[in-house]
């Protein structure tokens, strides 16, 4: 697939089931995947609901797709980006999808996709159905996104100290541990997200999923330089002794 830099990504809004206000941070989040070769938002542009985006779809080089609602009740802005992914997926020209929607109707869609091997990024707000949410390689929340605006954000998607938080660190550090006891944190994360696709460190308040780690008091980092003294240092983590998770925790506490 190359690197990516050159990941080529084709960008499919909803924009029945996305708000203009984040497309900027959106497509900020996008570059960090690959180059969006293709933005298109979807809807029926004769609405009044969508006036909104006027301005957003030109500051950003979007391409309106009209769908006029034939029926009520019918969802025709689903089916015709539907039809121009699969389009899309067989011309060969994108490496991988980013579907904007917070709709359960695009499950198949990226399940579809990743069954011929491309990459499925998924955003949409919490109230997004987990089906959708794990058919995706990884799935972002536009509420982070949001709170990307300020630089500390003081309100977290999820709460850092939950059990269930514990207990995916925990699973991930103890697939990715070495011999010795350490495990790469880039290995942890990797496996975090192939189980929990809408997993984010942003979503419990922090930039990086290393800050994450260091809050928790079951856990220690480390840093190991490059031998040659070239390149990014290696971030690794481990399980303290018990004796240790007691004193980082009363530390913590004053």
């Amino acid at each position: 697939m190359g690197t990516q830099h050159n990941v080529r990504l084709a960008v499919l809004i909803d924009a029945d089931n996305a708000q203009s206000s984040i497309i900027r941070e959106l497509l900020v989040e996008v570059s960090k995947y690959g180059v969006a070769t293709v933005k298109r938002v979807y809807g029926d542009w004769t609405t009044p609901n969508l006036r909104g985006w006027k301005e957003t779809l030109n500051q950003h080089a979007l391409q309106p797709i009209q769908q006029f609602s034939y029926t009520s009740g019918k969802n025709a802005t689903d089916c015709a980006l539907i039809i121009d992914a699969m389009d899309l997926l067989h011309s060969g020209r994108v490496d991988g999808f980013c579907l904007v929607s917070s709709d359960s109707d695009f499950t198949r869609l990226a399940t579809r996709i990743r069954e011929s091997g491309l990459v499925v990024y998924g955003f949409g707000e919490q109230k997004t159905p987990p089906p959708f949410v794990v058919a995706c390689d990884k799935f972002v929340y536009t509420e982070i996104l949001r709170a990307a605006t300020s630089p500390a954000p003081t309100a977290p998607v999820e709460t850092a100290g939950s059990k269930q938080l514990e207990s995916i660190l925990k699973d991930a550090v103890t697939a990715a541990m070495r011999d010795d006891g350490w495990a790469p944190l880039s290995g942890v994360g990797a496996l975090i997200t192939k189980t929990n696709p809408d997993f984010d460190a942003r979503n419990y308040g922090y930039a990086k999923l290393s800050g994450l780690m260091r809050a928790q008091a079951f856990l220690e980092l480390k840093t190991v330089s490059s031998s040659e003294g070239i390149g990014a240092a290696t971030l690794y983590v481990r399980f303290r002794d018990e004796k240790q998770s007691r004193a980082s925790a009363s530390s913590s506490g004053t």
